[in-house]
């Protein structure tokens, strides 16, 4: 028996309709994980302001812009997930919009402190922008009501942390 994968001539369609296929809702753990993995910035912004010594206080602030970093990488790679599995449509511009946030939050570590953190509530705002106004059509309500309220409260955290940086003596 030959495998779909072993067929020399499989029979795929190049050119799929994207909204035909239905989107699941997804389960409250999902929800969960999303909200969990805010988690570390706020305890980053804790540490910043509680912590008494000053080198402690810059450790906690790099780690805090490495973790939105990687959060802000991993909503690059949803988009470029659902358009490797067929959700979305690929384009130059859908390319350059699951990148971006990868070459942002790349930025955002190599600047640091609270310049660091500033391209990050940048980089989150301008996706969450890219998301809703750009490609929100293709994607479920669902999902972009999850990333909407994700999206403002990592801005939320990520500013409040560059406040506190500043009052800590932190660059």
């Amino acid at each position: 028996m030959m495998h779909p994968w072993h067929d020399r001539h499989p029979r795929m369609d190049t050119k799929p309709d994207h909204r035909t296929f239905p989107w699941p809702h997804p389960s409250g753990a999902a929800e969960w994980l999303g909200y969990l993995c805010v988690l570390p910035l706020v305890l980053g912004l804790a540490a910043v302001g509680l912590l008494s010594d000053s080198a402690t206080r810059e450790l906690a602030q790099r780690i805090t812009v490495a973790w939105g970093a990687t959060l802000l990488a991993f909503t690059g790679a949803v988009h470029w997930g659902l358009a490797l599995a067929g959700r979305l449509p690929w384009s130059a511009q859908r390319i350059a919009g699951a990148l971006a946030p990868a070459v942002i939050g790349t930025a955002a570590v190599v600047v640091a402190g609270q310049r660091g953190l500033a391209l990050l509530v940048v980089g989150f705002g301008g996706f969450w922008l890219y998301e809703h106004r750009v490609v929100g059509a293709a994607l479920p309500e669902d999902y972009l009501n999850l990333r909407r309220q994700l999206s403002m409260a990592i801005c939320l955290v990520l500013a409040l942390t560059m406040f506190v940086s500043d009052g800590a003596g932190l660059t």
